[in-house]
């Protein structure tokens, strides 16, 4: 059965990446990456959402293998009061990305009913809430 470990390397060679180059774009070392993906290391929350972000992978993929597989082209839309928020909290896109995904993930436990749109205060209390849990 396939790991977290191994569905990175997996997307990771799939997309003709090193270790290095992911590591970089996820701004962990390689030497932690090489351990996540040999299953030597666990992965926080945070660092699951950031390799998830590198790799335009779900975090569901990553766990459990299953969901929507990880596509080679991923259009990644940023909701217009999200881009606002972002702007006004000096946010990068990165950080934008992991707060995109952070309550993507959230709402996909939660239900499977319609989801209201969030404002762009709803955004900034949002990414309150997230520093305080991950820091």
């Amino acid at each position: 059965m396939a790991t977290t470990g191994d569905r990175i390397r997996e997307i990771r060679e799939t997309r003709s990446l090193t270790q290095e180059q992911l590591a970089e774009m996820a701004g962990i070392s390689k030497g932690f990456l090489s351990d996540i993906e040999h299953n030597n290391k666990n992965l926080s929350s945070q660092g699951l959402l950031r390799i998830a972000n590198a790799l335009g992978a779900s975090v569901d993929y990553l766990l459990r293998g299953d969901s929507h597989e990880f596509s080679e082209s991923r259009t990644i839309v940023i909701p217009p009061y999200l881009s606002e928020a972002a702007e006004d909290m000096g946010l990068s896109y990165s950080q934008t990305l992991e707060l995109l995904n952070a309550q993507q993930s959230v709402i996909a436990r939660r239900s499977k009913k319609s989801v209201r749109e969030l404002s762009v205060k709803d955004w900034k209390n949002f990414h309150e809430a997230i520093k305080k849990v991950f820091g």
